[in-house]
């Protein structure tokens, strides 16, 4: 579904925010790199100063794009639940590292688990507008790094065919996790044909510094035939500048280098540019994603990444409530709208996450099935035509006909098209919500939520592929 409608900056504003971040990659540049990326870059052409710092010439960063994947598949497991990325088509899904798990009955939270994750990957294959699985949350119960990095692999796939996404602890971890994903593919040769995980990878650390394992990470996962998502996540009034245009460019010129980085490494490699500047509360230092900053952050992103046409992703959907109340709602509604409406390939966090990414709800994440739907028939927009402008029926109706439209033919044939209709969210009369013994949206959602779980995952793995990961890896979830 294209968005694109919106467009918070002017196309003069675009071309200042390309040019300071040209400007700040060839005069400030990016300190850390790791040895590796060091002898990558400058064989490419970047220049390492004696402060050790790798400088971009606006020259190196055009040849870069140039050579850069303009568009391409995220791939699920079942080929039904394939996105296609480029130009505006937006796509909504789960993302984050929540440490906690929302607990609605309790009102309390609680360290999230394997299981929890499990649990959420299979809510997410059950649902129509949630379009892939980030990995939402940090197993933690699972204290041995690349343990969780396996088990959370594993946890995801068994529970949904969705594409997802993954980030490892450290590099040799992604080499264990290609493997693992291997024998879930059915063999190498088949999963570099259709990868169905890309690597969430945090290769700067804000602002303007490489981050230096992960970087190594996503070397090893380009070579391994990966998708990667290029994530600078700054922070505006500490890592990032304080201003929305300050942070948008500061977060370009991150990602900017990241895309010379990758194709120096592969050209044409798939990658995701992957801007996620985040507010912040300038009264408290406290992040505040569900605010209004945080939907023109991400909406003037998505811009940024028509500009250069490639594909890309930012934060939106994400709440600061610590409960699936009517804050969340507004909070998650703003952001999931506007970024879609800017035509935002990839909206992650758009789908469960409180807390100001503290908190992960399963409720929610059922939730959001309908807020997102309501967001993406924004997104679809007005469509007019002759048989929309509805003339004919206004004739018809008007006169010698009934004098209303209720039953028509018209109004039968296009129920469906125009109208999207919530599957949890209340639309009775106060008469008959009475009649009906007042049902309650979060009491709905929680009922949803066990139905789906009481039900065996309809997408776990074949028993001999399980058995041969179990012996493999250190499995924790149960048989």
């Amino acid at each position: 579904m294209p968005g694109g409608r919106y467009r918070p900056l002017t196309d003069a504003d675009v071309q200042k925010i390309h040019h300071a971040a040209l400007e700040a990659l060839e005069t400030i540049g990016l300190a850390d790199a790791p040895p590796s990326g060091v002898e990558i870059l400058t064989k490419a052409g970047a220049v390492q100063g004696d402060d050790g710092r790798i400088r971009f010439s606006p020259a190196l960063v055009e040849d870069s794009l140039a050579l850069a994947c303009k568009s391409f598949t995220l791939h699920g497991r079942d080929p039904r639940h394939d996105l296609e990325l480029g130009g505006a088509r937006v796509h909504y899904g789960t993302a984050g590292a929540a440490v906690n798990m929302v607990d609605v009955d309790g009102r309390n939270y609680r360290h999230s688990t394997v299981q929890d994750l499990h649990d959420a990957a299979r809510i997410v294959q059950q649902l129509d507008n949630v379009h892939f699985l980030q990995r939402p949350m940090v197993c933690r119960d699972i204290e041995d790094n690349r343990e969780m990095d396996l088990n959370s692999i594993y946890a995801c796939c068994a529970g949904t065919t969705k594409h997802i996404g993954m980030s490892f602890s450290e590099p040799d971890f992604a080499l264990s996790g290609l493997e693992l994903l291997h024998m879930i593919a059915g063999g190498e040769d088949a999963w570099r044909a259709r990868p169905f995980m890309s690597n969430t990878n945090c290769f700067v650390v804000p602002p303007l510094k490489f981050a230096t394992e992960a970087c190594q990470v996503m070397e090893n996962c380009i070579r391994g035939g990966m998708p990667v998502l290029l994530l600078s996540a700054g922070m505006a009034g500490a890592t990032a500048p304080s201003t929305v245009a300050g942070a948008i460019t500061q977060a370009v010129a991150e990602c900017l280098a990241g895309v010379v980085y990758v194709n120096a490494v592969k050209p044409g490699h798939p990658a995701i540019f992957g801007t996620w500047p985040f507010g912040l509360d300038l009264r408290t230092g406290a992040m505040c994603v569900g605010s209004g900053e945080q939907a023109l952050l991400s909406s003037g992103c998505a811009q940024m990444h028509q500009f250069y046409g490639i594909p890309g992703g930012a934060a939106g959907g994400a709440c600061d409530s610590k409960l699936p109340d009517m804050q969340a709602g507004w909070e998650q509604m703003c952001s999931n709208v506007m970024t879609g409406l800017a035509g935002l390939n990839m909206v992650y966090e758009a789908a469960g996450m409180h807390a100001s990414l503290l908190g992960f709800c399963h409720e929610s994440l059922i939730l959001s099935d309908d807020l997102i739907g309501q967001a993406m028939r924004c997104v679809r927009g007005i469509e007019v035509d002759d048989e929309t402008l509805a003339l004919d029926q206004m004739r018809e109706v008007c006169l010698g006909g009934p004098g209303h439209y209720l039953g028509t033919g018209q109004t039968m044939a296009r129920m469906e098209r125009d109208h999207v209709y919530p599957s949890l969210g209340n639309r009775m009369s106060p008469k008959e919500w009475d009649e009906m013994g007042k049902p309650d949206l979060i009491a709905n959602a929680i009922a949803k939520k066990e139905a789906i779980l009481s039900q065996p995952s309809p997408v776990a793995f074949e028993p001999s592929v399980d058995q041969d990961i179990r012996a493999r890896f250190n499995i924790h979830l149960p048989r």
